[in-house]
């Protein structure tokens, strides 16, 4: 497979004043560029060094960043030819997302129960929330 020219990466800025580590930021950004389509199978990531340097963050924020991501199979890396979307990056950031998400949902239903809230109050608020 030819390799294909590097994208730039759309993470929203990241911020020490944003929830959650600046590398899972980063994480979080590239497995929505992923999922959603825009980073494709073969596409190249930036260096370590060039996406630190467009996020202002440190190199070592990069690394844990893409180290996070190829362990779970989203991106691989090949020496000396640099870091890529992997052929089943897409499927595995939706099952991660989907992972997440019903985590969320577990905490949210646990809260609610705590709240005292009532099956058909949490369906509602889950309604009007899917409405909005």
């Amino acid at each position: 497979m030819a390799e294909k020219p590097q994208n730039k990466i759309v993470i929203p800025p990241i911020s020490s004043a944003a929830p959650g580590p600046l590398y899972q930021q980063i994480v979080d950004g590239v497995k929505r560029e992923v999922s959603e389509g825009r980073l494709k199978p073969g596409d190249a990531l930036p260096s370590f060094r060039l996406l630190a340097e467009s996020l202002l963050v440190s190199l070592i924020t990069v690394k844990r960043a893409y180290q996070e991501l190829e362990r779970e199979g989203i991106i691989y890396r090949k020496q000396g030819l640099g870091t890529f979307v992997s052929e089943d990056g897409a499927a595995r950031s939706r099952e991660a997302k989907r992972t997440r998400t019903e985590s969320l949902l577990r905490e949210a239903l646990r809260e609610g129960a705590e709240a005292g809230l009532t099956n058909e109050e949490v369906i509602e608020m889950v309604e009007d929330l899917l409405e909005e």
